[in-house]
């Protein structure tokens, strides 16, 4: 995996969660299960944003947080994830600062030692997301709203996501 198709997808994520969050907003009132589970998306961003840089942890996993609260987030990670892929992540398979198949080491939520890639992290974190934009979508037709059209292909179609 290159860098440049990792900051594409990074980009369809905030775009995506956007996406998520305007519906939200529009719908006039959603669940605290609704609100939480976008909190959550954003909340692991940061936890693992936060161990790659070998910080220590600076919310619950499982936040308390408002529709506003999760838009202001989700613009601070995606500038924080821009910033690491273009200054401080490994370029393509080798650079300076070390390379994608680098291992992070951290403990879980549950304080068990865990080693993984940093390939594997953005990997994980990606896919961490849209499958609980898929349960906030399930939500949102649950109960009688129309839920985000976050499709990938919908995004590159649109043009809000460039190679």
């Amino acid at each position: 995996m290159h860098i440049k198709d990792v900051l594409r997808m990074f980009s369809y994520d905030h775009w995506a969660n956007g996406e998520c969050l305007a519906a939200m907003q529009a719908a006039g009132s959603v669940s605290p299960e609704t609100v939480g589970r976008m909190a959550h998306i954003l909340s692991a961003q940061k936890l693992w944003l936060e161990r790659i840089l070998k910080q220590r942890q600076s919310m619950a996993v499982w936040p308390m947080a408002t529709i506003e609260d999760c838009m202001a987030l989700a613009d601070e990670m995606a500038a924080a994830w821009r910033d690491y892929l273009i200054h401080t992540a490994p370029m393509g398979n080798q650079s300076a600062s070390g390379s994608l198949d680098d291992k992070v080491e951290y403990r879980n939520s549950k304080g068990e030692p865990w080693s993984s890639r940093v390939e594997d992290i953005l990997t994980h974190v990606l896919f961490h997301s849209a499958y609980h934009r898929g349960q906030i979508a399930l939500l949102a037709r649950a109960s009688g709203k129309e839920p985000a059209y976050t499709d990938f292909i919908r995004a590159v179609r649109q043009g809000f996501v460039k190679d």
